[in-house]
């Protein structure tokens, strides 16, 4: 492990201030941010790293251990200050950000992207994620920024809402002269996986639902659902942003112009006392 893993780096913290609350200030996090981290890292080595009492949070013999062994990683101490210091035109910084597959495609990566030619030395990881939620990784530490829902924000979160998310139903080009009660009558819908219900919020949405067939076809990959959509073998909703490169490729169509589906979403960061330029800029460049 480094010293900059997020886990780490608030078990540290609370050592040195034996609370919660001194190691929340310290490394500009909520009380609450803290211990999840420090739980998520006690579940990842499967011990436990602190004993609690009325005079400060101690570390176990595990603990102490772990301690030492940070205190021995010289070689990151540069690295380290670097990166407490927000000089990171000398040191990399690697930050992760996580969302949906639509969203993080059209609007995340291109929008951190920008902000490499200013910060060349941080190193992204981008998780398009259309399976889970990501303020599960954002609680973790895993992940520094996250797209959510904008109902799916909770307080200990700072937040930004973004453009919202417009949707809009498409099939293959085939379908282009196609009544949508046609379609949605007698055709299939595609969608990411068993849980996924963006489809059929559509068709509720614009009295639609009580026509379709409710057995859909899964795949848990926009590529692939995209493909089996141009292929002709069902129908979907994808974002606007998503569908109009492959709408101008000829592979598919709106199936139902003039309607659409808007969602309110959200950009979100564990709150900093002290925000990096680089933390803020990119924050800005995402829209």
């Amino acid at each position: 492990m480094s010293l900059l893993h997020p886990g780490l780096e608030a078990f540290m913290a609370v050592v040195r201030q034996t609370t919660v609350h001194g190691a929340a200030r310290e490394i500009g996090l909520t009380q609450t941010g803290v211990t999840q981290r420090i739980r998520a890292l006690e579940r990842q080595l499967g011990t436990t790293l602190f004993t609690r009492s009325r005079k400060g949070m101690h570390p176990t013999p595990e603990g102490e251990a772990l301690f030492r062994y940070c205190q021995s990683a010289k070689a990151l101490e540069g690295q380290l200050l670097s990166f407490l210091h927000n000089d990171v035109h000398d040191a990399t910084v690697r930050l992760t950000l996580t969302g949906p597959s639509s969203i993080m495609r059209c609007r995340v990566i291109p929008g951190a992207s920008e902000v490499l030619n200013t910060w060349p030395n941080i190193k992204f990881t981008f998780n398009l994620n259309d399976d889970e939620s990501a303020l599960k990784q954002i609680k973790g530490g895993t992940a520094q920024l996250g797209i959510l829902n904008r109902d799916e924000v909770v307080n200990e979160l700072d937040s930004k809402l973004l453009k919202p998310v417009v949707s809009i139903l498409v099939g293959p080009a085939a379908w282009k002269k196609r009544s949508i009660t046609d379609i949605v009558k007698t055709e299939t819908i595609v969608d990411f996986n068993a849980s996924d219900d963006a489809t059929f919020a559509f068709l509720k949405r614009h009295d639609l639902f009580e026509l379709c067939n409710q057995e859909r076809h899964l795949a848990n990959n926009i590529d692939a659902l995209a493909s089996l959509v141009a292929q002709g073998r069902g129908y979907s909703v994808l974002t606007r942003d998503l569908a109009e490169s492959l709408m101008a490729q000829g592979k598919i169509v709106d199936i139902h112009p003039g309607h659409e589906m808007r969602s309110d979403v959200a950009l979100v960061w564990y709150p900093r006392h002290e925000m990096p330029d680089y933390f803020g800029a990119l924050i800005k460049a995402i829209k």
